[in-house]
């Protein structure tokens, strides 16, 4: 995806890549059926809500929406997931990698979004693997630093969750589990058991340690609330007013379920899950077309964030190659 300077050093690319495959672990080539695996299930999914939706009343919604500030609002949430997704990943990053500017980082992860269309975490592996290249530091402490950074996404969630539960009135025993978790996880932290301090991929996770993940946590909550701010939001452009206590309930599912390597983008896991959590805000006289709704609102806003999302991924790939380029060159004059 990304163009490599003629003499960085780098290894060449594996084998398997230069014929057109795709390098799994160990350099083994991911067959082509694993590879479109994802794409047929989102084909599929996606399939399967339509067949259960009014065409036309899905049409009828697409025509409906004001296309001009639903962009515009996708390309404004897109700059401002960005910008506080690079200020948590700074806070996490300075300590492990040293000097690193959050202008380059900006353009780093930006770039990485074009990556992240196939999966979220292929561009966390691309910014991961950039950061160490760029900065000379040994890929492995880089990587425990990215898993700071989902440590501090995963505090969130569970922030999230509770909410959840309050507003909806579930049982607050459904809290027990993942709080129990992270409960275990801070004393871990806070114990530093010899034989898992050492390690370099977890190095950096008890170097932060318990003070530390609670000041990543915190630089998250602004990222956090943009990502629920935005998503909740995409639906008011067709019609679909959520409350405030439902949102809460089932807005961070959806932001979970993007993530996960199952479809490229969330497509597909995305529709059906809002289709089944969200059917009762929607306009419409019967279920049919209260689904055209939910799905004309998440296949919308998930192509329209793919596009904006592809477009500035482009538009910085470019300019983090020269920020490599330029790193190779201090490396080489000192």
């Amino acid at each position: 995806m990304r163009s490599e300077p003629a003499d960085s050093g780098l290894a060449p690319a594996p084998a398997g890549l230069a014929r057109g495959g795709s390098a799994g672990a160990g350099g083994s080539v991911t067959p082509l059926w694993k590879r479109a695996l994802p794409f047929v299930l989102a084909a599929g999914l996606l399939a399967f809500v339509l067949a259960r939706a009014d065409l036309a009343a899905v049409r009828a919604s697409l025509l409906r929406v004001n296309a001009p500030a639903f962009v515009a609002f996708a390309a404004l949430f897109v700059l401002a997931l960005l910008s506080a997704d690079c200020f948590a990943t700074l806070v996490v990053y300075r300590p492990v990698i040293g000097r690193i500017r959050y202008r380059d980082l900006f353009v780093v992860r930006g770039a990485s979004y074009l990556p992240s269309i196939l999966n979220h975490h292929v561009g966390q592996a691309f910014v991961t693997v950039f950061l160490s290249r760029s900065h000379s530091v040994p890929l492995a402490r880089v990587a425990g630093g990215t898993l700071v950074v989902y440590a501090s996404w995963t505090a969130c969630l569970l922030v999230l969750g509770g909410a959840a539960v309050i507003a909806t009135g579930l049982p607050s025993a459904w809290l027990l589990v993942p709080i129990g978790a992270g409960v275990v996880y801070l004393i871990v932290l806070a114990v530093r058991p010899a034989k898992l301090a050492r390690l370099a991929l977890l190095r950096p996770l008890f170097e932060a340690g318990v003070r530390g993940h609670l000041v990543a946590a915190a630089a998250r909550v602004p990222h956090a609330a943009v990502l629920f701010a935005g998503t909740w939001l995409s639906f008011r452009f067709f019609g679909v007013d959520v409350p405030v206590g439902a949102a809460l309930s089932y807005v961070p599912i959806l932001m979970v379920v993007v993530t996960l390597p199952i479809t490229p983008q969330g497509f597909g896991t995305r529709d059906v899950l809002a289709a089944t959590f969200l059917l009762p805000f929607a306009l419409g006289a019967t279920d049919e077309e209260r689904r055209a709704v939910i799905v004309a609102a998440t296949a919308s806003w998930g192509t329209v964030l793919t596009l904006v999302e592809a477009a500035l991924g482009l538009l910085l790939l470019r300019r983090a190659t020269r920020l490599l380029e330029g790193a190779g060159s201090e490396q080489a004059s000192s």
